[in-house]
């Protein structure tokens, strides 16, 4: 395996050389990973400089990868796109002393992490209250999810109004804690191999666990009613359709702390909402196909290899994008948002071998990246800085490999560190 980064990493080292000398290395690098890494699993790898335009190194960068979670890059850059600095939290029509309201897809409404009580306080100073709850065109779940997956936080249902991230939070302290408190009467102390049953929302807790779990529920308008209720502690009616007339807009929170969020903690709901909050600004019903096959048509209309893109999240396999898609993306990125706040958004990895960002050394990130993983799949796309203080734009994508893989970032990583000291 050295052996193998030696010559790669020479290779690297004779770019800038002179055309053929940048030609012989790329051969170099090319030979060694079809002998090596080839016959093990598939490989894309890109490195663009964003001020010159040079390719550094280019290798199946015009093929198709499952990206996993990489895929909020352009879930990222189509909210960037849409949406204000202040999440539009509902729109709004009055008639009389009668308030009709719609979901925008505002992922923070009483979520465990924001608590954004922006709409509740905003619903509370009206007398009447009607809500249009028919305005969500798109399914609860993304195609190519894996039903069996339907208890883990990590794949939670979709919808124009979400409540309390659509999860019951459940923890044990002085009692048990349930939230929201409506589902209390539904969690069975047990140890279970459940966290939920398929088709209904009776949730399991082992008390002896002593964690915080996340557990998705069943939503539908009748529950979300409900629970609004709950909240407001007042009876709202339902429409179909809302009065005709120009809809206001209430806003809650900074985008930003959903952005930052959303990639740092690859957080696929909020992922999958953004691209629906982001419909909200095109049409009057919300659909995440909306928001994609827009920004495709518009902003990305000049990407070469158009991706297969099914969700915001990256969680269906279903979705396939190429290195140089990923570069392009990313490339806009860093031309249109301001550096700092770009680096923010984005996961700083520092001088370890742990591309998470997770047990980090003291040293200075060198890399802002966001990473993928899907089983027998990891991507790493993004940033990194040179020890020259030149700012590369990357893709390193790897599918169907078997060996762990920790071996895989790790390679992933000693790459980056050579083009860091190398340029």
């Amino acid at each position: 395996m050295w052996k193998w980064f030696f010559v790669v990493f020479l290779g690297f080292m004779m770019m800038g050389c002179g055309t053929t000398k940048k030609l012989t290395s790329q051969h170099k690098i090319d030979s060694l990973i079809t002998t090596i890494w080839e016959q093990n699993h598939f490989i894309g790898f890109l490195v663009v400089d964003p001020v010159t335009k040079d390719t550094l190194y280019s290798l199946n960068a015009e093929k198709y990868f499952t990206p996993a979670s990489t895929a909020k890059i352009f879930t990222l850059y189509t909210a960037l796109q849409h949406l204000p600095d202040r999440i539009p939290t509902l729109k709004y029509i009055r008639r009389n002393d009668t308030l009709y309201f719609e979901g925008t897809g505002d992922p923070t409404l009483l979520h465990p992490y924001f608590k954004d009580s922006t709409a509740i306080d905003f619903l509370k100073q009206n007398k009447h209250l009607v809500w249009h709850s028919d305005n969500y065109e798109g399914n609860l779940l993304g195609p190519g999810w894996a039903v069996e997956d339907y208890q883990y936080y990590f794949q939670v249902e979709r919808g124009a109004l979400p409540l309390y991230g659509n999860v019951v939070t459940v923890y044990q302290a002085d009692s048990l804690q349930v939230v929201p408190t409506f589902f209390k009467d539904k969690v069975v102390l047990l140890n279970y191999p459940l966290n939920r049953e398929e088709t209904s929302n009776t949730f399991y807790y082992d008390a002896s666990r002593g964690d915080t779990v996340a557990i998705p529920y069943r939503t539908d308008s009748v529950l979300t009613l409900k629970l609004l209720e709950n909240v407001l502690r007042k009876k709202i009616g339902r429409t179909t359709k809302l009065p005709d007339g120009e809809k206001s807009i209430l806003y809650g929170g900074n985008t930003d702390s959903v952005y930052k969020r959303m990639m740092h903690e690859s957080d696929n709901f909020l992922a999958d909402q953004l691209l629906i909050l982001s419909s909200s600004t095109l049409s009057n019903t919300l659909d995440g196909n909306k928001a994609r096959e827009f920004i495709l048509e518009n902003q990305l209309s000049d990407i070469q290899q158009p991706p297969r893109w099914v969700d915001g999240s990256g969680l269906s396999r279903y979705n396939l994008f190429t290195p140089e898609s990923m570069v392009l993306v990313l490339g806009k990125l860093y031309t249109e948002i301001p550096k700092n706040r770009l680096f923010h958004l984005f996961p700083a990895i520092e001088d370890s071998d742990n591309p998470e960002g997770e047990a980090l050394s003291p040293s200075k990130p060198f890399v802002y990246a966001k990473s993928g993983s899907v089983g027998n799949n990891y991507s790493l796309n993004g940033y990194v800085v040179t020890k020259s203080g030149r700012t590369l734009i990357f893709s390193f994508m790897n599918n169907h490999f078997t060996k762990p893989a920790s071996e895989i970032r790790a390679e992933v990583m000693q790459v980056l560190k050579r083009i860091r000291d190398r340029y």
